[in-house]
């Protein structure tokens, strides 16, 4: 049961990495037609918009603190989507992944129990030098720190929608924390993107707000049930990973050998955090009909 589960949320864990990497090489696309921070307010507001209408939370589904703690998680994600929108505005995807896994590798180490508590993120971390191979090149410091703020944003987000998964019925926290998120964007840098739009950009939103944040987020926020916030963490050393394949399929950028050897470690990594961090089940509140 307990090995069930682990796997169940590892899967879920990595259907939300693909999502992610497929819906960042999209927007990526969009970037010399609406910016940075457009693809960025493109994606929240539809995903808060779509999640509002889908979902419709109920206010019985919510105490006052879970549904604060909605409000912050929304927050921090706009806060992890604007900043590494804006990291990778200057340095490469698979970098930028690999830097702002740090934030859950210190989530993983932090909250990891026992003598091997080093084992699974220390292996990721070596993987994750591997495919950066920051030895190779100059890099943007600037986009260097915009993606170290989106880890450490993305550490506090694990954190936090794990207590949303366990307070909140279903996925109605996300239907809380998303439409924030949307309002947080449209307030920061709506203003300078909407005269970019075009309704066919704007459909194609839809789509990208699907593929990312709405199934990648509420994968994680089901994964966070099944497993403990290391092996969560450590698990998504895999997000380079997913980086560097998509990179290799969509914009045929060739790994190099150490790059192979890096994928390599980090899924031997993950599938050792998968095996080893299942997690005790925390009732969720039933939603109760009004």
């Amino acid at each position: 049961m307990t090995t069930n589960q682990a796997r169940t949320g590892a899967f879920m864990a990595l259907g939300s990495m693909l999502c992610v990497q497929l819906g960042l090489a999209i927007a990526v696309t969009l970037i010399d037609d609406i910016g940075v921070e457009g693809a960025a307010w493109l994606r929240l507001a539809w995903a808060g918009i779509l999640l509002l209408l889908i979902v419709r939370p109920k206010r019985s589904a919510f105490t006052r603190s879970s549904f604060l703690m909605c409000v912050v998680l929304g927050v921090v994600t706009a806060a992890i989507t604007l900043l590494f929108m804006a990291a990778l505005d200057r340095i490469p995807l698979g970098t930028a992944s690999a830097i702002e896994f740090l934030g859950p590798l210190c989530v993983a180490v932090a909250h990891g129990k026992g003598r091997h508590r080093f084992v699974w993120p220390g292996l990721a971390a070596v993987g994750v030098v591997l495919l950066t191979q920051p030895w190779a090149g100059v890099i943007d410091p600037v986009g260097v720190l915009f993606a170290l703020s989106a880890a450490v944003c993305w550490a506090t987000y694990i954190l936090l929608t794990q207590r949303v998964g366990d307070q909140v019925a279903g996925i109605s926290g996300l239907a809380v924390s998303m439409p924030v998120a949307g309002l947080v964007a449209t307030a920061t840098v709506g203003p300078a993107v909407f005269e970019r739009m075009t309704l066919e950009i704007l459909l194609i939103g839809i789509g990208l707000a699907i593929l990312l944040p709405v199934v990648p987020f509420a994968l994680e926020l089901l994964a966070l049930r099944r497993l403990t916030t290391a092996a969560f963490g450590t698990l998504m050393a895999l997000e380079p990973a997913f980086a560097m394949i998509v990179g290799l399929i969509v914009l045929h950028q060739m790994p190099g050998i150490a790059g192979a050897v890096g994928i390599t470690v980090v899924v031997a990594a993950g599938i050792g955090a998968a095996r080893s961090g299942a997690r005790t089940p925390s009732p969720v509140p039933a939603e109760v009909n009004s």
